[in-house]
Parts: C-alpha cells; structure tokens; sequence
C-alpha cells in the first residue's frame, strides 16, 4: 500500500482514452473476464482474473496494471498506455524493464452507463483485487459495498447544490456531479481530496469545490440541497483509522453528523447518511435514534443489519488485518473494544440509512423502522415517494380520505395463504415487488378494496359498494376503514391519484 504522492492530473485526458479505447470498463471487465473470474475479484480472489488476463492484449496489461497490481513489461504497457507521461506524472512506477501502477484505478458503472473511474490507494478496493487488511493511517479506500448502497439510495433530482461529506475517493461527489449543478466534497484526510480530484477528473466529470475539514466545519453556515455522507461511523475505541473511526466515543459522530445537518438543508432539501448507532442496555434504539432528529425535519431511519458486540469487534478487527497480528496484540485490542462497549452499556451495533428531509411542516413525520429483508436498488426514487405520501396523509383527516381516489401500485400482488382444500384462505397478503418490497396481512375488505382501485372511483363508494356485497353496515365500515387505507398509502401499496 503506498501513501506517497499521488498521480498529477494534467494530462489524464489521454489516459481517459486510452482506458477506454482499451475496454477498460465494468463492461468491458465482464466480457474479458467472465462472470465468475469477475464475480472472484469482490471475494478479494485474483487467481481467476490472472489466468483470465494471460494474454497481451491492452486490456490484459490494464487489468494487471491497475486491478490485480502486478509489474508488467515496459514495452508491453506501452502498446496500452502513454506509458512515458504516465511514468512521469506519478500513475505508475518504473523498476528496471518494467512498470508497475502507484493507486488503484477501478472501472464504475455510471447510472445511465457512464464510464466512470475510480481512484484509491494500492489494495484498498473495498472487495477488490488487492485486499482490504493492515490499513494505515491516512489511506483511502476505494468503491465498497457501503458506497454503491449509499449511492442507491440517493434522491436523485436535479438541485442547485449538493454537499458530500467525507468524500473519501469521490464516489458520491462522482453520482451528485450528475444532477447538481455545484458540488461540494469535504474530508478531513487532505489525501481524500486529492483522489477525489483524481477519480472526477478520470471519469469525465465536473471538478468539484474540494474543502479539508471535519464535519461541517469547511462548509461553515452555508446551505445545501442535498448533502450525502458515508461518514467513518465505526464504533471503535480511539480513532486509529481515518476511514472508518469517527474520534467520538460510541456514536456521537453520527448523532452529531445527523444533528447538525438540519440547519445545512435548504427548504424541500433531503441529507442522507448511512450509521452506526448503539443499542444500550435499558434503552429502545428507536428512541434513541428518535432523539438524533433535527428540528423542522420529517425522517425517515432503516436499521438494516444488527450485530452482538462481538461479531461487531470481530468485523472491524478482521478489516483492519489485526487477526493476522501478534496474537497477545490481538487480544489487547480485542479487550479494548469489548472495554469500549461494557463502559457505555453497549449490549450491540445496528447499522443502516438515515434519510432527512427539511420541510416546514408543524409536525414532521418520523419513521424509524427494521427492515433487514432485500430492496430494489437503486432505491432513491422509492425513498423520494416516501416522503410524498408523508405530505400527502399529512394533510388528509379521514373525510379526505374517503373522498379520494387511489390506485393500486405497480407489481403490487395479493397472496392467498390457508390450508389445502381450504374454502377460505387464512388471511390475504399484499407483496410488493418493486422498491422496499414490503408484505402486509389484510382482511377481506382491505383485499376487495385494494383491488378495486383504479381511480375511478372514490373510496367511500367502494367501500359503500363491498358492504351491500358483504352485508355490512356501510357507516360502520366507513368509520373503521380509513385507518386501514392510510397504512397502505403510507407503505406504498397504494398510490392517490393528485388532482
């Protein structure tokens, strides 16, 4: 791993050309590799891709060069690369007749097919080629599983201004470079900066306005449209790594981070985060999450995955490579985070997304829900809907309700669970096959309501037209229904037709 200099960017136009007049892209890595020595590569497995890359082709040698970083024949990289000015403006290195590359260049499917490039330290692909273990301080990580998930689910609309926070190698500067017209990308780690200017200028994009500092601090009392964060949310004693270690105790940096993103969002403006938090002894963590909420924020807080102390010290001891250590050193530190989270009463670690919304509304609407089950991605345009239903049910009392008209969402399907044989299923289910993919019991009502639904008709008359079928008291059912109605709306099984 290298912490030297980095590569200039002057030239790197040339080297954009040459990686993709080589099909030096995520597609063009499937087509060489194939899916399984390609899939090998996420398992920190090289050995697939080197037989896979025998050959001398251009596309060969980059992948050694810059994916596997190994040396190769000067000559031979000569035929891929302007190999004289990339010697000369740090991207590779020469020893001897050969040549080997100084950082980790990694081929980024865009969203809309972008050939995008990402820039990090020599085996510090999150997944990648070269391993992720013996991290020092300062060095900066390239596309993992945290960033493509933060990525997804964005909010993507078009906005003025966007503010990535602790950057990193430039990932979700890279995505906002897209849809905002000013980007903004902050890190403590003035090395990140660097490999942000680096991965946007290799993928074709925009520079962006690169600002050292913790937390808000470089942006000061200025104001955003989107703000993302991928923030270092391990919960660690001290703050060895960079990366990854906030330097607060326990989760005071997400809260602090989720906290003072209020008054950094512009009105209608969404921050986004994923976080650590703690669940501690005595305590609900939805209220303590409940808590993290900035005021005049609607929220909406997923806890995706929840680990013991142990499996969570045990993860980041692995990251960081100190299983491979001196076992008594090992053990320190393992004594040292299970220290850690006896003195706060920490009984485990969740983990998942954090999305704000500033709105103006008297009283925000705060979700805070598990939800460990498989989603679509990328998931912004589900999160954006989200927050549309919060305003929409917001302003409709149960009249309202009544009066409206709905229709059913797409790919939303009913399930019929009971016995073999059975006359009458047991209970009736809604699936959704598109965003969060939720499930949800209804009764026969709610299922004859739901499918019904096609807007052309308010709902009070459908519900009037099941009781005459059902030989029910048609006010009763009005009274008890709209509690039912409101919760498939806010779940996404149902979708108002906006007049």
């Amino acid at each position: 791993m290298s912490t030297t200099s980095l590569p200039a960017s002057d030239r790197i136009p040339a080297l954009r050309e040459a990686l993709l007049s080589a099909a030096f892209t995520a597609d063009g890595l499937l087509d060489r590799l194939g899916a399984s020595a390609y899939a090998a590569l996420a398992r920190s497995e090289t050995v697939p891709a080197l037989r896979a890359t025998r050959g001398e082709s251009p596309l060969d040698t980059l992948v050694r060069l810059f994916l596997l970083q190994r040396s190769v024949p000067y000559e031979r990289a000569r035929a891929a690369l302007p190999v004289e000015e990339c010697v000369e403006d740090g991207w590779l290195r020469r020893d001897g007749d050969e040549v080997r590359a100084t950082v980790d260049v990694r081929p980024y499917g865009g969203p809309e097919g972008e050939d995008w490039f990402i820039v990090s330290d020599l085996g510090c692909a999150v997944g990648g080629a070269g391993g992720i273990g013996s991290h020092e301080e300062g060095v900066v990580l390239g596309v993992g599983g945290a960033s493509t998930t933060l990525a997804g689910i964005t909010v993507r609309e078009p906005v003025a201004s966007a503010l990535d926070l602790g950057t990193g190698s430039g990932i979700q500067a890279l995505h906002a470079s897209q849809h905002a017209t000013r980007v903004t990308a902050t890190d403590l780690n003035p090395r990140a900066l660097a490999f942000t200017r680096l991965t946007l200028a290799l993928s074709g994009a925009a520079p962006a306005d690169l600002r050292e500092g913790s937390l808000f601090e470089p942006v000061s009392d200025e104001t955003f449209d989107l703000i993302v964060s991928n923030p270092p949310f391990v919960i660690s004693p001290g703050a060895r790594l960079t990366y990854r270690d906030g330097g607060m105790g326990g989760d005071d940096l997400c809260r602090t981070l989720v906290q003072q993103a209020g008054d950094r969002l512009n009105e209608g403006g969404y921050a986004q985060f994923l976080a650590n938090w703690q669940h501690v002894q005595g305590e609900e963590w939805q209220d303590r999450l409940r808590t993290w909420v900035p005021r005049g924020c609607d929220a909406w807080i997923v806890q995706r995955e929840v680990q013991d102390i142990t499996q969570y010290a045990e993860l980041w001891l692995r990251d960081s490579g100190d299983h491979r250590s001196d076992p008594a050193e090992y053990t320190a530190r393992y004594e040292a985070w299970l220290d850690e989270f006896e003195a706060r009463g920490t009984k485990a670690v969740g983990f998942g997304w954090i999305t704000l919304r500033k709105t103006g509304a008297a009283e925000p609407s705060v979700v805070i829900e598990e939800w460990p089950h498989p989603v679509e991605q990328p998931l912004g345009p589900a999160i954006e809907a989200h927050f549309a239903r919060q305003d929409y049910l917001r302003d409709q009392d149960d009249a309202a309700l009544l009066a409206a008209r709905f229709t059913l969402a797409a790919e939303v399907v009913q399930e019929q669970v009971g016995l073999p044989g059975a006359e009458d299923p047991e209970h009736v289910v809604l699936r959704q096959h598109r965003g969060m993919r939720r499930a949800t019991k209804v009764d026969a009502v709610g299922a004859g309501f739901a499918g019904v639904c096609d807007g052309s008709l308010p709902a009070g008359r459908i519900l009037d037209a099941i009781a005459q079928l059902m030989s029910e008291d048609p006010v009763l059912l009005r009274d008890r229904t709209p509690q039912a109605i409101r919760l498939l709306v806010e779940e996404g099984f149902l979708e108002p037709v906006r007049r």
